[in-house]
């Protein structure tokens, strides 16, 4: 699954690598002097997001959507913790997500991302990233949901995951799953409102690990009363036990 990753680029940064335009109403943490080294889905941050309704533009959604079937704020808080991940394989049938795969879908840029392999009854992170360290995409989802209290509008997206490959295979090697990486050449076209099903299910694939790199660090990242929005949560740091395997 995908539950904790890094964008540590600026607005600029992503703008440029989207050739997007600026949306001013949105200010990644980075524009005030934090990079995003990590962010949980657990906290359900605000992050950007780059739309099929919007393609030139970066937005700010919640991570973890909410369907606009959702009647109340409890029961929106109640879902949202269950639709960080969408899986690709029953992403047409869940009632949370039918609906947003067909006709919201989005693009999650990212700089590298968390997971974790088990070892001993013992669980080791890793951190993840391309070979050329350059921002990524995500597939995502997207939808729109009114408080009917307040009338609120809130935009939330989730991330799209597969089976895993084989590096991520031996990462998260209990699930086995990883989430859609589109290749750069893929980006506009999952952003395409005309996409078939069938269409669909041949970009939500395995991302190529040859053009991926992982490493361990340090657990840092598990700890509750440290800050782990740090530039060295990123940092390699070796395990001996693991040296032997």
């Amino acid at each position: 699954m995908c539950f904790f990753y890094a964008l540590s680029k600026t607005a600029q940064g992503v703008a440029n690598r989207y050739q997007l335009k600026l949306n001013l109403e949105f200010e990644l943490p980075s524009e005030s002097g934090q990079p995003i080294y990590y962010t949980s889905g657990f906290d359900f941050p605000r992050m950007p997001v780059i739309t099929n309704e919007n393609p030139e533009c970066m937005q700010g959604f919640t991570w973890g959507l909410v369907p606009p079937w959702v009647k109340s704020k409890t029961q929106a808080d109640e879902i949202r913790s269950k639709t960080l991940n969408a899986r690709s394989d029953t992403v047409f049938e869940k009632p949370s997500f039918r609906s947003a795969i067909k006709r919201k879908r989005c693009l999650v840029p990212v700089d590298g991302f968390y997971e974790w392999r088990e070892v001993g009854g013992k669980k080791y992170p890793y951190f993840i990233y391309l070979k050329n360290k350059d921002i990524f995409s995500f597939g995502g989802i997207w939808e729109d949901w009114t408080d009917y209290l307040t009338g609120e509008i809130v935009q939330s997206f989730s991330i799209i995951t597969t089976d895993a490959n084989p590096l991520m295979a031996m990462i998260h090697n209990t699930k086995k799953r990883m989430p859609l990486i589109l290749p750069r050449e893929s980006e506009k076209e999952w952003l395409d409102n005309h996409l078939s099903n069938e269409e669909l299910k041949t970009l939500m694939v395995p991302f190529d690990e040859n053009k991926m790199e992982a490493h361990t660090i340090s657990k840092l990242i598990t700890s509750r009363s440290g800050n782990r929005n740090v530039r060295n949560i990123q940092e390699r740091f070796e395990y001996p036990e693991l040296k032997a395997l």
